[in-house]
Formats: C-alpha cells, sequence, structure tokens
C-alpha cells in the first residue's frame, strides 16, 4: 500500500474557548486530487492555515513526505515542496505578472542576498533563466499574453490563475489551493478544471483544495473529506459523499435532509 504524501493525525485548534478543529485524520495519496469541502465556519481554511506553518495545531501532527511539519515555518515547509494560495488572492499589485510569478521562482533563483544585492557573477544568467520559467508556467494557466499587465489591473478570474502560477513556481510536489473557484464564472471554472488535471497528469503534482463549488470539486476530485464545526463528518469517492445524509444535512439543513430521504 502506497505510503499517504500528506497526513494529518488528530489535529486539533481551539481559538480561546471555539474549538476550530477537533481531532481531524486525511491522508492525501500522492499523485491525488483530494478535496476537503464544509460549510462556512467548517474549519477548512485553519486546516490549510496548520499545515502551512500559519496556525500551530493545539494537538495532533502533519506529516509530509515522511517529515513531521510541526512547529515548522511557513518558508521551511514552502522548502520541502509544499505551496499554497489563498482564499483571498494575495498578489503584488503593482508589478507586473510576470514579476509575480518571478518572486516565487526566487527560491531556487541560485544566488544569495549579496549577489542580489549587487548583480554579481550568476546574476543575470538566474535572472534571464527564472524569467523563461515564468513565461513557460504564465503560459502553463492561460495568461501568458498578460505577462506585462499590472497583477492589480487583471480581472479577477485571470488573478486567480496568476497565483496559481506563483504557487507553481516554487516547484512544489503539492499544491494547497483555499478556494481557487471562488467567485469564478461557469466557464472559468472549466478551465480551472481542466488545469487543475493537466498539472497532475503532465507535472505528478499533488493537489488538496477546499472549496464550495460542487462543480469542481465533485468532477476532478478523487476523494473528498467533509468538514462541519471543526469535525470530520464524512470522507470517500465523490458519488458516496454526495449521497452521505450527513454532508446532505450540513449543506440544505435538517429539513432539507429530511424531504431529500423521505
Amino acid at each position: 500500500m502506497t505510503a499517504p504524501l500528506l497526513s494529518i493525525q488528530d489535529i486539533g485548534v481551539r481559538f480561546g474557548g471555539i474549538v476550530a478543529l477537533d481531532g481531524i485524520n486525511i491522508d492525501v495519496e500522492p499523485g491525488a486530487i483530494h478535496a476537503i469541502i464544509g460549510p462556512n465556519g467548517a474549519g477548512k481554511s485553519t486546516l490549510i492555515n496548520v499545515v502551512t506553518g500559519i496556525y500551530t495545531a493545539g494537538q495532533g501532527s502533519v506529516t509530509f513526505a515522511g517529515q513531521t511539519l510541526n512547529r515548522l515555518k511557513p518558508h521551511d515547509i514552502c522548502r520541502l515542496g509544499i505551496a499554497r494560495t489563498f482564499q483571498n488572492t494575495e498578489l503584488f499589485g503593482e508589478m507586473t505578472a510576470l514579476e509575480n510569478v518571478m518572486i516565487g521562482a526566487h527560491r531556487s533563483g541560485g544566488y544569495g542576498p549579496f549577489v542580489a544585492a549587487t548583480h554579481g557573477f550568476g546574476f543575470a544568467a538566474a535572472e534571464s533563466r527564472m524569467r523563461a520559467e515564468a513565461m513557460d508556467l504564465l503560459e502553463l494557466v492561460g495568461i501568458a499574453e498578460d505577462a506585462a499587465m499590472l497583477a492589480g489591473a487583471l480581472p479577477f478570474g485571470k488573478q486567480r490563475r496568476l497565483e496559481l502560477a506563483r504557487a507553481l513556481a516554487t516547484r512544489p510536489r503539492m499544491l494547497l489551493l483555499d478556494e481557487p473557484a471562488a467567485g469564478l464564472r461557469a466557464a472559468e471554472i472549466e478551465a480551472l478544471n481542466n488545469i487543475l488535471l493537466d498539472l497532475r497528469a503532465r507535472r505528478g503534482l499533488t493537489i488538496l483544495l477546499i472549496d464550495h463549488v460542487m462543480a469542481l470539486v465533485l468532477k476532478i476530485s478523487d476523494r473528498v473529506t467533509v468538514l462541519n464545526f471543526g469535525r470530520k463528518i464524512a470522507e470517500g469517492l465523490p458519488a458516496e459523499v454526495r449521497a452521505n445524509p450527513d454532508v446532505i444535512k450540513a449543506y440544505l439543513g435538517e429539513r432539507a435532509a429530511n424531504a431529500i430521504a423521505s
């Protein structure tokens, strides 16, 4: 049996008296697209923040490729091969799309602070390589023609793609996507579906995503985990999760769940 690439074991998080996550266990297999869904306040973003080192869990452990992530800083977790996007786009609006992606590529730039400050030996060659890599990534997500545009001037759907390209520039083994389809139109969601499937097929990326948009989650996910009020209430294949009474109740409410069951 293949060992999980990411293993989340018994994670608990409290904010004062509020229980955000309560004993969450999730294994993400290598090369899988694994979705986490749930209503607002279910704890989805909190979980991704724990995995990426923004929050520290009060209990439990997170391991990636056999290495424990507990108490590592976000930049150290990124170096291990985990990249993420955010629920609200976090771009440098006054920089071009190309420059935004090049920022992600600087993690593997091949020169240190001194060379960067003095433009010393190797700087020009490294910058040229990163520029070419960034253009390739913009092409991959379908916005190469916008390379010279300021990120803040891009339409929202293209900003989502740009943030994805910047995450890819860190050369991750695993992508964590926090509501990547939020605010997108149907055609944009379909395009995003194709991009994510292509990344898995061509680059072997493992993808963990959270979203409310079921057209994204159910179409491309290999496995789905459902959270509600900080607890895992279901997990399985998309068709199994969609038919689960507890999931229907969490999304539609008690009355709607009873109506469907009858």
